[in-house]
């Protein structure tokens, strides 16, 4: 392995002890506003705004989980050039560990995707690049274990490290870590490859109701939850606007979604794992994990693209004073 390849050493936080440790896809957001649904070929379409931020689920709920107040280790892959600079330095901002970021062999560019938010729906194209560098070489166990809990985002994602992923949650498992997974998309819609050995050692499923579909293969959505919560301790399931909906032990409990004025719905699901993984690892009951969810959920889309809300202290302060007056944030 060359030297671009290994990860660079950058130094934890002070007083890094990680409540969590996660695995994901690292690359930015380039959302263009104001595009129409119907793009005409060989013309030239004026959108009437641009956003360059950070993006990618799982560097959103690592970001954004970090500025929840969670100790965050973090491993991705990236590529040498300005747009992993930016990613990484985004999160170390937000007080992340990226002492095992890895590098991709030159030639190989950090990812990025191109988001076209639409009237009640969005386009979403992604440039892969250095996310399917990821490999088991770049991975340490004792790091990774060190924390209370794991997560992986964007199983799909992940084609160099995918054929190792379900010795890593079976391995994290037996270290003692809860595990949790957000699935996200398939970009190939087989919903398959190593994705049923992976829940066999999941703690928490999240994933939205079209998800849920997929992954169960059923087309109804409660027939779908009931038949995948025989499989997991605990499933999650993303509803919107119409909040959200856990599976535990034969029980469904529902939790309505925070009505605010959004502006942008773009991470607001992995805002909503960053919350209820908040209280999860903190021993949170149910309940509470599923409301604070829906409380970050709804700060998320108050500002645009998935970290602007998070990032703004002040407005984070105000309205999580305003939403949640639990102790223990």
């Amino acid at each position: 392995m060359g030297e671009s390849n290994k990860a660079r050493a950058v130094p934890p936080p002070n007083g890094f002890i990680p409540d969590i440790s996660i695995i994901g896809e690292l690359n930015p957001d380039v959302i263009l506003y104001g595009v129409p649904s119907d793009l005409p070929e060989e013309r030239e379409v004026l959108s009437t705004g641009f956003t360059l931020t950070l993006g990618s689920s799982s560097a959103i709920l690592a970001h954004n989980l970090s500025l929840l107040g969670s100790q965050v280790s973090f491993t991705a892959c990236v590529g040498d050039d300005v747009f992993g600079e930016m990613c990484c330095r985004t999160l170390q901002e937000a007080g992340a560990d990226l002492t095992h970021i890895a590098y991709a062999p030159p030639g190989v560019n950090t990812g990025v995707t191109v988001i076209l938010p639409l009237t009640g729906t969005r386009r979403i194209i992604t440039y892969p690049g250095a996310m399917f560098e990821l490999r088991m070489e770049h991975i340490d166990i004792e790091y990774l274990a060190a924390a209370k809990h794991f997560h992986l985002s964007s199983l799909f994602l992940h084609r160099g490290l995918s054929p190792d992923i379900p010795r890593l949650f079976s391995e994290m498992k037996q270290r003692g870590l809860s595990t949790s997974l957000d699935t996200n998309d398939d970009p190939e819609g087989q919903w398959g490859g190593v994705l049923d050995e992976v829940l066999q050692s999941t703690d928490i499923l999240f994933c939205t109701e079209r998800e849920l579909l997929s992954i169960a293969r059923v087309s109804q959505p409660d027939e779908a939850a009931e038949a995948l919560a025989q499989r997991l301790p605990l499933l999650v399931v993303k509803r919107g606007i119409r909040g959200a909906s856990a599976y535990k032990a034969g029980r469904r409990l529902d939790a309505a979604s925070l009505r605010v004025e959004a502006t942008d719905s773009i991470g607001a699901g992995d805002s909503f794992d960053a919350g209820f993984l908040h209280q999860f690892i903190r021993g949170a009951p149910l309940e509470t994990c599923l409301a604070f969810a829906n409380v970050a959920g709804a700060l998320s889309v108050t500002r645009s693209g998935g970290t602007a809300a998070f990032k703004d202290t002040a407005h984070r302060t105000e309205f999580l004073a305003q939403h949640w007056n639990r102790p223990g944030l």
